[in-house]
């Protein structure tokens, strides 16, 4: 029986604009696996790193838990179709065990056909989204947090297209033009906000 440890950290960066098109979907893992031999660990940490980037950089756009059922059942070429370009850093090897930081791009026209063909729900930006900023809030109360920041988006004439909730996270867009004033008007409310590469994240 193959043995393996496996030891997998995963940073997502994004990089974002204000045409949706432009975006990208990408992220970094650093990987350290033990098997029979270094080729095999090779090949499960490209898995696993694939994996893993996939999920993390879909999750805020998809249905989580059809999403991780459907990246469980994937085979390694479905997900290497997936991948727009990779590179590998700092890669070691010993007889047995394979560490590197392995940076892959999705391919957004194949991560969409992917979604679809696995009935997995998303709300990708497209191009019709124009310049439209996803939103991740994190929720303490589900039905109050909704609702102030329905609040604060009329109180400021935003618009705000509410995509998902699972959970106690809210994903929704509102418009770049208005991006500032929705972020000031939430930290007067008590929220707090952060840029994760184009991705705005607020929370309390």
């Amino acid at each position: 029986m193959l043995k393996k440890a496996l030891f997998l950290i995963v940073t997502l960066a994004f990089a974002g604009s204000a045409s949706a098109a432009s975006r990208v979907y990408s992220g970094t893992a650093a990987v350290n696996v033990t098997s029979e031999t270094a080729a095999a660990a090779k090949n499960i940490a490209l898995d696993n790193a694939r994996r893993q980037i996939v999920r993390d950089a879909l999750s805020p756009y998809t249905d989580k838990d059809a999403l991780a059922a459907a990246i469980k059942d994937a085979s390694a070429s479905d997900l290497t179709n997936l991948i727009a370009t990779s590179s590998i850093d700092g890669e070691q090897q010993s007889a047995t065990t394979y560490s590197a930081h392995i940076t892959m791009t999705l391919d957004n026209a194949a991560v969409r056909r992917w979604l679809n063909a696995n009935n997995i729900q998303s709300w990708l930006p497209d191009n019709t989204d124009g310049d439209q900023v996803m939103v991740v809030v994190t929720l303490r109360d589900r039905v109050g947090d909704w609702m102030q920041l329905n609040q604060i988006a009329r109180g400021e004439n935003i618009d705000l297209n509410t995509r998902n909730i699972s959970g106690n996270q809210l994903t929704m867009s509102i418009p770049e033009s208005g991006r500032r004033m929705f972020v000031s008007a939430a930290h007067s409310a008590g929220w707090q906000a952060t840029d994760d590469g184009g991705l705005l994240r607020i929370w309390k």
